[in-house]
C-alpha cells in the first residue's frame, strides 16, 4: 500500500470515529434499559475454553444452582465453557439466564442456555454491565479475559470508584500461584497493601462461594 493509500485509510477511520460515538451510547443505553429490571444478579466468569466433561464446568454449573435459589439472576459472557455453564446451571434452576456476547473475529456464538440475550460490539460497555448489574462476581479458572474482569473488580473496590462487594476466586490450587505472586512480589515491592489482599475470597466448593456473598450481605444489612 503506498503513501497515498494509507492516507486514505487513515482519514476514514477519523471521519468514522463521530459515529462510533453513537454506537457506544446505543450500547450503553440498551444495557441500562434491558438490565435495570433485572433485580439482584451476580456475574460468572471464566474459560470459554473449558469442557463439558470437566470438574470446573459441573462446579460453575452447581453454583449458578445454588445462586438461583438464593434469589440471583446469573450473568455471564453468553460463550461456551464456564459461561455456558453458568447459563445452564441457572436455566435447570429455573432463574433468570442473562449473556452479554461480545462480537469477536472469530465470532464468538451465545450458548444455548441464555435466556436474556445482549450483543456488544465495545468490550468497555459490556464490562460495565458485568459491574453495575451485579451484587458478586465469582470467577472460575480462565485466561485473559477472566484475569481482565478479576483485576478490574479489585481496582475499582481498591480505588473506591465501587462500593466493596463480594469477588469471589473459584479453585484455590488454580489460583494459588497468583496468589503467591501477588504476595511475594507485589505486596513484598509495595505495590498494594496488606488489606488489599483482602479484597478477595477464594473458594474450593459451590456452597463456600454462595455462603460468602450470604454472609457479606447479611453482615452489611447489620451495619
Amino acid at each position: 500500500m503506498n503513501i497515498t493509500k494509507k492516507k486514505k485509510v487513515v482519514e476514514d477511520l477519523r471521519s468514522e470515529d463521530p459515529w462510533r460515538v453513537f454506537r457506544i451510547m446505543a450500547e450503553f443505553v440498551d444495557g441500562f434499559h434491558e438490565l435495570s429490571e433485572v433485580g439482584p444478579a451476580v456475574s460468572i466468569f471464566g474459560s470459554a475454553r473449558t469442557k463439558r466433561t470437566q470438574v470446573w464446568y459441573k462446579l460453575a454449573e452447581r453454583t449458578a444452582q445454588l445462586l438461583v435459589k438464593e434469589g440471583y439472576a446469573v450473568i455471564t459472557g453468553a460463550g461456551p465453557g464456564i459461561m455456558e455453564a453458568g447459563n445452564k446451571g441457572t436455566m435447570r434452576a429455573k432463574g433468570m439466564s442473562i449473556g452479554l456476547n461480545i462480537d469477536l473475529p472469530f465470532e464468538q456464538k451465545p450458548n444455548r442456555y441464555v435466556k436474556k440475550l445482549m450483543g456488544f460490539h465495545y468490550f468497555f460497555s459490556r464490562k460495565v454491565m458485568f459491574v453495575k448489574y451485579a451484587s458478586a462476581f465469582i470467577i472460575f479458572p480462565g485466561g485473559y479475559g477472566t484475569l481482565d474482569e478479576f483485576f478490574e473488580s479489585i481496582t475499582l473496590i481498591q480505588t473506591r470508584r465501587m462500593e466493596k462487594f463480594p469477588v469471589v476466586l473459584f479453585g484455590k490450587d488454580y489460583w494459588h500461584g497468583l496468589i503467591e505472586w501477588l504476595k511475594k512480589t507485589v505486596l513484598k515491592a509495595k505495590n498494594i497493601d496488606p488489606e488489599d489482599m483482602n479484597l478477595f475470597k477464594i473458594v474450593d466448593t459451590p456452597e463456600e462461594a454462595v455462603k460468602f456473598i450470604r454472609d457479606f450481605y447479611n453482615t452489611k444489612k447489620k451495619t
